[in-house]
């Protein structure tokens, strides 16, 4: 059964490829999701981005309640936003967090989700591919 799944990503993930590259990589978000979209054309993923909070969490108030699945990259509001959390939790669509730098190898105040209490999984480490593997998680869910 095709499945809609939703991804967010937040503040500076727009600057992938170009934004150190030493960390993120050398490949553009959009040439990634081109590959994922190929990969499962059974599917319908929807890609978002927002370097704006609100924005962030009108799209969840906005997909939670039709999609299938949520994956989301907040970016740095992973570790500061609550009403990003609190969002999650307010709706009923299975979210899973993906970061693509192991945020536990990095600076301290990066160790710290207050997403992942209300996500159905953290993905973290894993390059571009956390999104790959959130995805074989919600369409295996």
């Amino acid at each position: 059964m095709a499945k809609r799944i939703v991804i967010i990503n937040g503040p500076n993930l727009n600057l992938l490829g170009r934004r150190e590259p030493e960390i993120y990589g050398h490949q553009t978000f959009d040439d990634f999701a081109l590959k994922l979209k190929q990969e499962y054309p059974q599917h319908s993923i929807e890609i978002f981005q927002s370097n704006v909070e609100g924005e962030i969490i009108n799209l969840l108030h906005n997909e939670g309640f039709k999609s299938d699945g949520i994956i989301i990259n907040a970016g740095g509001y992973t570790h500061t936003s609550v009403a990003i959390a609190d969002a999650i939790a307010a709706i009923p669509s299975p979210v899973v967090e993906v970061h693509i730098s192991n945020i536990y190898s990095r600076e301290e105040h990066r160790h710290k989700s207050l997403l992942a209490a209300n996500c159905q999984g953290v993905i973290t480490g894993f390059g571009m591919n956390s999104y790959r593997l959130a995805l074989i998680a919600l369409l295996n869910s």
